[in-house]
């Protein structure tokens, strides 16, 4: 597949209206003016046939049982609220609480959308699994999910981000995955897609590709979302039970954006509630030093569909940087884009210096490291508490572990482990 964007003027699809959310996708897999499916006519059957299969599993008793009787005994959901106390201390104002995806088998929010996922294939007949993965975690929790029911596994991860995750590729091979390094482009997130995606492409008939985020082309941004969608369901008893009512605003981190839309869904008809993402801001945003796509980017077609990317005006991907493997990518998912433009969700961007610091503030604080991806939330989250009232609560989505991150944090304090 090429990297290649199809840029399209933002004038040319004005916002619509807002919808009701359960509404979203229409048919075409379209919300609003995003999503869709572009992608070459070998993958349509095979898009179609999941689509179809999963329209029937949402519906099925026994899938559904199935699938929820893993994600406690496998996964380890329900996962806990957890109030914050001692950063709420510190910011002097919101009560923060976690919402502790981290502590989730496989360390992150992943598992729940690779299960979902690996249940379909066994439904398909499809033998063998593919998967691209940044940070990892999604790498690790398909790896997990394909040793538990027997598959064969092939990830693909850029060169780049097996260097700094290196933790995250041992445990993928460990569990009996083979682990395919990316050479090509940046050798990073949307090079191991395209690399996953021309795999797909030449073993179609015996070929599940587990996509790991909110993106790509239809279903595949609705079904991941739906797999996540645990977490805000869970979340919203749990602040209900706790609290006696809704928080005033939730805060998560988006690369493509699985975690939040998960946590985000179930409160996107509460008004009240406010809804905040947060991207990349790498080293600052300067072209090629970010990727926060909300800031800079156009409406184009990248990896299956129509949504905001990072692109020069001839339409080619600029390059992008984040701490974070997991956050570093040109797109973002189609459903952020839409809510995006209604203005019912807001997006904020984190930058590396304040992640570092962030990361090592609520170690120090909480005894909980957060991946480097989930300390984008916690930046902005500290920042929205200490404006807000002691009456009010803020929810963090804590959407993985930073044990991946020790080794590569150490790096850049300039510490060494061994």
């Amino acid at each position: 597949m090429s990297s290649v964007a199809a840029s399209i003027s933002p004038a040319a699809n004005p916002p619509a209206a807002p919808v009701a959310p359960e509404s979203l996708p229409d048919a075409a897999g379209r919300f609003g003016a995003f999503g869709g499916c572009y992608v070459p006519e070998t993958l349509m059957t095979a898009l179609q046939e999941i689509a179809a299969v999963y329209e029937a599993a949402r519906h099925d008793p026994a899938y559904i049982a199935e699938l929820d009787r893993h994600l406690k005994e496998f996964a380890g959901r329900p996962t806990e609220l957890y109030f914050a106390e001692r950063l709420t201390a510190h910011c002097g104002g919101a009560k923060i609480y976690f919402k502790r995806e981290d502590l989730l088998h496989t360390g992150a929010h992943k598992i729940n959308n690779a299960l979902g996922q690996v249940l379909l294939a066994k439904r398909m007949g499809k033998p063998r699994i593919i998967a691209e993965t940044g940070a990892g975690q999604h790498g690790v929790a398909t790896a997990a999910v394909c040793a538990k029911f027997g598959f064969k596994c092939r990830i693909y991860m850029g060169a780049v981000d097996m260097e700094r995750q290196s933790l995250n590729v041992f445990r993928m091979r460990l569990m009996g995955a083979e682990v395919v390094g990316v050479e090509a482009g940046q050798k990073t997130l949307k090079d191991a897609v395209n690399e996953a995606m021309r795999d797909w492409v030449t073993n179609v008939r015996d070929t599940h590709y587990i996509l790991g985020s909110a993106l790509g082309a239809h279903p595949y941004p609705m079904m991941v979302r739906d797999f996540h969608r645990v977490i805000g369901k869970e979340a919203r008893a749990q602040l209900i039970e706790r609290e006696g009512r809704l928080p005033d605003e939730v805060i998560a981190c988006v690369g493509g954006g699985s975690n939040a839309m998960g946590v985000f869904f179930d409160f996107l008809k509460d008004e009240s509630v406010r809804l905040v993402g947060v991207e990349a801001g790498g080293h600052g945003i300067r072209q090629g030093e970010h990727a926060a796509r909300f800031e800079g980017g156009k409406l184009g077609v990248l990896q299956g569909c129509k949504t905001y990317i990072l692109q020069n005006p001839d339409g080619q991907i600029e390059l992008t940087h984040s701490v974070s493997a997991g956050l570093d990518y040109a797109a973002i998912g189609p459903e952020h884009a839409y809510y995006r433009d209604t203005g019912r969700i807001r997006y904020a961007f984190a930058c590396d210096d304040e992640v570092m610091e962030t990361f090592q503030l609520c170690s120090r604080l909480e005894g909980i490291i957060p991946a480097l991806e989930s300390t984008h939330a916690i930046v902005e989250g500290v920042k929205r508490a200490a404006q807000m009232g002691k009456d009010e609560i803020l929810l963090i989505n804590l959407s993985g572990r930073g044990d991946k991150d020790v080794a590569q944090v150490a790096k850049l304090l300039g510490v060494k482990l061994f």
